[in-house]
C-alpha cells in the first residue's frame, strides 16, 4: 500500500502522511463500504519533540503493513475508514545540528505551543478534506501522546469547533484517545529521572525553563473544564504501557488513569483503559505489532460502546 504526502502548512516538517489507495472516506479494507460508521486514525510521533529520525512515515508504515494484511480482515481493522500520519515543526537537537544557513522553513527550533498548534492544523486540514467529524481515534507515542491529549485540552487546543462541524480553521475533537507510552505530567517525568540530565534538556528545549509553563502543558496537570476534563466528545480513553519500557516509567500512566477518573464516571459510554503492551520504549512501534494491537483494541472499545 502506497503512502501520499500532503502539506499543511509552509514548513518542510508541516505535512501529513496518507495511506493509499484512500479517496474521500474511503475503507482500508475494500469490503468496508460502512463509512459512516468507521473511524479514521491519525498517528502523532514521538520523538521528545527533537528527534528528526522519527517522522510520520517511519511511524505509520510498521503498523500500516499489520492493519492492512490480509490476517486482519477479519479484526476491527475493517472498521478503519482512513488512516493518516502527522509530522510537526520540531525543536532543536544537539546530536543533529543544522547549519547556520539553515532556511526558515527548514530549520528545527519550535518552542512550545508551536508543536500542538501544527497538530492543530493538521487535524482541521484532514477533517476539512475528508469531512469524518468527529469519528476518528487520535494516537500518539511518547511526546505523540502528549500532544494527542493537548488536542483536546481547551486552554491549548483553541482552534476546537464550537459547532461540532469540522469546517474551516477550527477541528472536532476525536471520540478516542490512545496514548502509548505517554509523557502526560512533564515535572513528574524530569523528576522520576532526576539523575539523567538529559531529561531536563529535552523538556526544557521544547518547553523552556519555566516550570510553570511545563505545567501549564502537562495534560495530567491541568484540572477542569481547561483541561482533558472538558473534552466532551471523548468516549475511549487507552493508555498502554509496557514493563520493559525503559525511558518511560508507569507512573505516567498511572496519573493520567487517575486524572480521568471523574470524566469516566459523567456518562455510561465513557470507558479509560490502561493497556499491557510488550517491548522496550520505542519498540511499541517500530516493530508495528503493539502499536496495531492498541489501535484495534481501541476500536473494539468504541464499538463496545455502541459508537
Amino acid at each position: 500500500m502506497s503512502l501520499e504526502t500532503f502539506p499543511y502548512g509552509n514548513h518542510d516538517l508541516q505535512t501529513v502522511t496518507i495511506a493509499k489507495p484512500y479517496p474521500a472516506r474511503a475503507p482500508l479494507h475494500a469490503e468496508n463500504t460502512d463509512t459512516e460508521n468507521g473511524y479514521w486514525v491519525i498517528l502523532i510521533h514521538g520523538g521528545a519533540w527533537r528527534d528528526p529520525t522519527q517522522t510520520s512515515t517511519t511511524y505509520l508504515a510498521p503498523a500500516l503493513r499489520i492493519l492492512s494484511s490480509s490476517e486482519s480482515l477479519n479484526s476491527q481493522s475493517k472498521h478503519i475508514t482512513g488512516l493518516a500520519s502527522i509530522s510537526y515543526r520540531l525543536s532543536a537537537h544537539p546530536s543533529h545540528a543544522q547549519d547556520t544557513n539553515t532556511i526558515e522553513s527548514h530549520l528545527r527550533n519550535a518552542k512550545h505551543p508551536e508543536h500542538i498548534n501544527d497538530i492543530q492544523l493538521a487535524l482541521s486540514f484532514l477533517q476539512t478534506k475528508y469531512m469524518f467529524g468527529e469519528r476518528y481515534v487520535l494516537v500518539g507515542h511518547s511526546c505523540g501522546a502528549t500532544l494527542a491529549f493537548q488536542a483536546v485540552m481547551r486552554s491549548l487546543a483553541t482552534n476546537l469547533e464550537k459547532d461540532g462541524e469540522g469546517h474551516g480553521d477550527g477541528y472536532v475533537a476525536p471520540l478516542a484517545i490512545l496514548g502509548m507510552a505517554g509523557i502526560y505530567d512533564l515535572r513528574l517525568l524530569r523528576d522520576s529521572h532526576s539523575e539523567i540530565s538529559a531529561y531536563q534538556e529535552f523538556i526544557e528545549g521544547a518547553f523552556g525553563k519555566d516550570e510553570g509553563v511545563w505545567d501549564a502543558a502537562s495534560p495530567g496537570v491541568v484540572k477542569g473544564e481547561e483541561g482533558v476534563e472538558g473534552w466532551k466528545e471523548g468516549r475511549v480513553v487507552v493508555l498502554a504501557h509496557s514493563d520493559e519500557d525503559e525511558l518511560c516509567d508507569v507512573a505516567q500512566s498511572e496519573k493520567m488513569k487517575e486524572f480521568f477518573g471523574e470524566w469516566g464516571k459523567k456518562s455510561e459510554k465513557r470507558e479509560v483503559q490502561m493497556l499491557p503492551i510488550k517491548g522496550k520504549h520505542d519498540e511499541a512501534w517500530e516493530k508495528g505489532e503493539e502499536l496495531a494491537r492498541g489501535i484495534l483494541f481501541t476500536i473494539e472499545r468504541l464499538q463496545s460502546l455502541g459508537i
